[in-house]
C-alpha cells in the first residue's frame, strides 16, 4: 500500500513537472510587435530597415547623381559593424534597403562580400565545366558607383531593475571614385525596460 502511494505521488508531481516545463508557441503575424528582453529585436529590425530605406530611396543624391551623369547610380553594400552591446544582424536591414533601391528602379544593386565571391567562383567554375556558347565572360561585373557602408551603436544606463537602451544605426554612401559621402542616413530607437 506504501509502494503504491508513493508511485502515485511520484507520478503526480512528474505530470505537474511537465506541465509546467511544456511550452505553448502561437502563430503570429510577422510585423506584429513583441518585447520580451528588451534586447534588439525584429521589430527593431524592421523600423531601422523601414525608415533607413526610404530615406535612402528619397534622398537628394539620386536626383543629383542622374541629372549629373543621365545614369541610375550603382551601389554596393560594404561593412555595417556591430558596435552595441548586443549581437545585431546588420544584413536583416542592408538587405531591405538594396530590395528598396531596386524596387524604386532609381537605382542599381550589385552583388558584394561573400556572395559576389561566390559568383566569381562559379564564373571560374563555367570556364572549365560548362559549354562555350553558354560560359560567361570575366570582366564583365558593373562598376559600383557608390558604396554603402555604417555601424550600430548602444548606449545602456541601468540602475536597479530599470534600464534605458539606445540604439543609433548611421549609414553613410560614399561615392568610391571620389571619396565624397553623398548621402547619410540615421536611424534612432530608444527602450524604457522596466523590471
Amino acid at each position: 500500500m506504501k509502494k503504491r502511494i508513493i508511485v502515485l505521488a511520484l507520478a503526480t508531481v512528474g505530470f505537474f513537472t511537465m506541465e509546467s516545463c511544456s511550452r505553448k508557441i502561437t502563430r503570429v503575424a510577422a510585423d506584429e510587435q513583441i518585447d520580451i528582453s528588451g534586447r534588439w529585436n525584429d521589430t527593431d529590425a524592421q523600423m531601422a530597415a523601414q525608415d533607413l530605406s526610404t530615406q535612402a530611396v528619397l534622398g537628394d543624391w539620386l536626383t543629383t547623381h542622374t541629372i549629373e551623369t543621365g545614369k541610375k547610380p550603382v551601389i554596393i553594400v560594404g561593412l555595417v559593424r556591430n558596435k552595441s552591446h548586443e549581437h545585431i544582424d546588420a544584413e536583416l536591414f542592408t538587405v531591405e534597403i538594396e530590395k528598396a533601391l531596386v524596387k524604386s528602379q532609381r537605382a542599381r544593386v550589385v552583388q558584394g562580400g561573400e556572395m559576389r565571391n561566390e559568383l566569381r567562383a562559379e564564373r571560374a567554375d563555367q570556364q572549365e565545366n560548362s559549354a562555350m556558347s553558354t560560359v560567361k565572360k570575366f570582366g564583365l561585373e558593373t562598376g559600383a558607383d557608390y558604396m554603402l557602408q555604417g555601424s550600430i551603436n548602444s548606449i545602456v544606463d541601468a540602475h536597479k531593475r530599470d534600464k534605458v537602451v539606445y540604439y543609433q544605426i548611421d549609414l553613410v554612401l560614399t561615392n568610391i571614385e571620389t571619396n565624397e559621402k553623398v548621402w547619410f542616413g540615421e536611424k534612432k530607437i530608444k527602450k524604457f525596460v522596466k523590471n
